[in-house]
């Protein structure tokens, strides 16, 4: 009998978060260095074809959030309420992420990769991955047929916002800080699309920047 594609997804996620549980907990009792891959696909009472056809490479475990951060960078542009301009959408998420990544339970994790060249190597691409598809969504978001260099670079700023609020004594007040230095130069460098029909978004993408600055209060 086959499942319905609802329970297969149910049961795919399930293995995939006890996969990355298994692996943290062997992580942080062990080391990274210490913990093999058939270690964690015997913690987690998987096989190593399974755990590869949900996590690409060790890792990648430890980024399990990976493509769920990325996806909500995403959304924070597409599904932003009418009117509401770019950056003050992005700040919102930005800072959420901010948050999740600055709780008590997250510090061992990050000490672990601070710790880990590997590990380092792998934000680091991961970042500029996000960054990428931050900026195709800005791009897509303005109506325009490619991303610019200032989609790039706003995109760019956003997500270099969120590694330094994170690692800041104070996120909120990093947050605070660098926020308004992003919206300053989106409002000199946003890029103005070729006129495709009125639609809220777009206007407060392209409205001169003393109308942006009042429609963001």
């Amino acid at each position: 009998m086959t499942e319905p594609p609802g329970r297969r997804e149910r049961k795919k996620a399930a293995t995939r978060q006890k996969i990355a549980d298994a692996a943290l907990r062997l992580f942080l009792e062990r080391g990274y260095d210490a913990v093999g891959i058939r270690d964690i696909a015997a913690e987690a009472d998987v096989a190593v074809t399974t755990l590869f056809s949900h996590f690409a490479s060790k890792e990648a475990l430890v980024f399990e959030q990976d493509q769920d951060f990325e996806q909500r960078l995403t959304q924070a542009v597409a599904d932003r309420a009418p009117h509401e301009p770019l950056i003050p959408a992005l700040r919102r998420e930005i800072h959420a992420l901010v948050r999740h990544c600055t709780a008590d339970s997250a510090a061992p994790i990050w000490r672990m990769i601070d710790a880990s060249p590997a590990l380092r190597q792998y934000e680091e691409s991961m970042r500029l991955r996000h960054a990428d598809s931050l900026a195709t969504s800005i791009a897509a978001d303005l109506g325009l047929p490619q991303t610019t260099t200032a989609c790039r670079t706003i995109a760019r700023f956003a997500i270099d916002a969120y590694s330094l609020a994170r690692e800041a004594p104070d996120p909120d007040a990093a947050m605070d800080e660098i926020f308004p230095m992003i919206e300053a130069a989106w409002e000199v460098a946003c890029p103005i699309p070729a006129p495709t029909g009125d639609t809220d978004k777009g206007a407060s993408l392209t409205a001169p920047p003393s109308t942006r600055r009042r429609r963001a209060r």
